[in-house]
């Protein structure tokens, strides 16, 4: 048996996305089974790490044969609930707002895209491939009358608050945050931030103390002083 969503920690969960990318081109590739050391070394990461986190599905693989590629797909869709179909808004049509409009993988998790909108006269009522923008102004007559799940939240960050409140009023139940601000969650919405500049951070931390860490790595040539 499955766990409860509640017991399956974040860190796993973002793993099991990484699972369910690699599983889903094996698939396309004709594979109909795989066992956990290929997805470790797909992944960079131990068999052992690997079939932690897909027990948290229940039973799915089997000794001798591995995980069957289409039934451990669907268990993880199930779990990340991406075996349904989501309505998304994107509110903000800039640069970013422009280039997430055009990744075509949404569609393929189940993200529909349903709507575009901004405050800009400049640009409201122009499309974005067959999204026309739309003023902000009829976020909440639209939300009323189409099913909205999820909004993909891509303004400046003074705007980023009165438009998470305005889409929480609306019913909307998580935003995919990329403004530059800390948004809380609450019990009716769910806000994942997504902060690049934040990332990259991290990414140069990282690799900062990568160059240390090897610096400070004995080599055969090394002589005691």
């Amino acid at each position: 048996m499955a766990k409860p969503r509640s017991e399956i920690p974040s860190a796993t969960v973002s793993r099991l996305a990484l699972y369910l990318r690699e599983l889903q081109q094996s698939e396309r590739s004709g594979s109909s089974s795989v066992r956990s050391g290929w997805l470790a070394e797909r992944l960079g990461l131990k068999d052992s790490q690997v079939r932690r986190d897909l027990s948290c599905l229940g039973q799915v693989g089997q000794r001798g044969v591995g995980y069957r590629v289409h039934d451990l797909v669907a268990s993880i869709q199930h779990v990340l609930g991406t075996d349904r179909s989501w309505n998304v808004i994107l509110v903000g049509v800039g640069n970013l707002g422009r280039a997430l409009v055009g990744y075509r993988g949404f569609d393929q998790l189940g993200f529909r895209l349903v709507a575009a909108f901004d405050s800009d006269p400049e640009k409201i009522g122009h499309s974005l491939g067959l999204l026309p923008v739309q003023d902000l102004d009829q976020l909440e007559s639209f939300t009323s009358s189409e099913p909205v799940d999820l909004a993909i939240l891509a303004v400046p960050a003074a705007a980023a608050a009165a438009v998470a409140n305005r889409l929480q009023r609306s019913g909307v139940s998580g935003i995919l945050n990329f403004a530059p601000v800390v948004i809380p969650s609450s019990s009716s919405i769910t806000v994942q931030p997504v902060d690049l500049a934040l990332e990259l951070q991290r990414l140069a931390f990282s690799v900062v103390r990568r160059k240390q860490e090897g610096l400070q790595l004995p080599t055969d040539g090394d002589e005691n002083p």
